[in-house]
């Protein structure tokens, strides 16, 4: 199982880059509309797949209503701080923000960047995926496995492609979705030891992955897909994507 997640996120990420080797560009609409997509599926996995579960196991090993709150909610403002001290330290660049995280200060090709940019932003999916899988439930696993693989695919299209928009060339675009892959199935296996071998844990690693992903939607996705004049239209595409993966956990699980 943890194989079978850390294989799903890379090949979920490739998958959705290699249609842009016979693509020769795509609209911004079209490239909000995906975005939006992305970030409501990520929304729906963060509510009824990481939190929801997280708080019903708290609740399991408590009679209190108040502590799986705390513990809860607790973990998920740390993941969200996790990721802000990543993007502060990290260097990396997005394609419309710029450098981030000391980048001027380190000597790194400016692929690189984009590289560590993704990978901070696909971090906490993988970790999500391999936290579901090491619970070792698979009420909680297959929801994620399935959100999380449906919305890498056209997120990894849409990376590819903006990759290609700044003068980078096709194989090169796809290989650092195969890259940004790769560090999600590291993740993914990261997050299933952490809660295999220390199955006590499983709570706050939910609740950690949620923050994490939720500060990531917040952060990044949502704005970069409302910059240009296509809001109305990436909101309808995250509205699509919510519904979408709220379909797929209330009928996997």
């Amino acid at each position: 199982m943890a194989l079978v997640g850390s294989a799903v996120t890379v090949l979920s990420t490739s998958l959705g880059a290699l249609p842009a080797l016979a693509a020769r560009s795509i609209s911004q609409r079209s490239k909000d509309v995906l975005m939006g997509f992305s970030a409501g599926v990520m929304l729906a996995a963060t509510a009824f797949s990481l939190i929801v579960p997280a708080i019903h196991l708290v609740e399991e090993r408590t009679p209190s209503r108040f502590f799986p709150a705390v513990v809860v909610g607790g973990s998920m403002l740390v993941g969200g701080l996790f990721l802000h001290l990543c993007n502060r330290f990290i260097p990396h660049e997005h394609f419309i923000k710029g450098q981030e995280g000391n980048a001027e200060a380190v000597n790194l090709k400016r692929i690189w960047l984009f590289v560590l940019a993704i990978a901070l932003h696909n971090f906490p999916e993988g970790l999500a995926v391999g936290t579901g899988v090491g619970s070792r439930s698979m009420t909680i696993a297959v929801p994620i496995l399935v959100g999380i693989g449906l919305q890498d695919i056209p997120e990894g299209f849409v990376v590819a492609l903006a990759l290609m928009g700044v003068a980078y060339s096709r194989k090169q675009a796809v290989l650092v979705a195969l890259y940004t892959g790769l560090v999600e199935g590291v993740a993914a296996l990261v997050g299933f030891f952490a809660t295999s071998f220390a199955s006590g844990v499983l709570p706050w690693a939910l609740a950690f992955a949620g923050g994490s992903m939720l500060y990531v939607v917040s952060d990044e996705m949502i704005p970069e897909s409302h910059r240009q004049e296509y809001a109305k239209e990436a909101t309808a595409g995250l509205m699509v994507g919510f519904v979408l993966m709220m379909f797929l956990d209330v009928t996997l699980s």
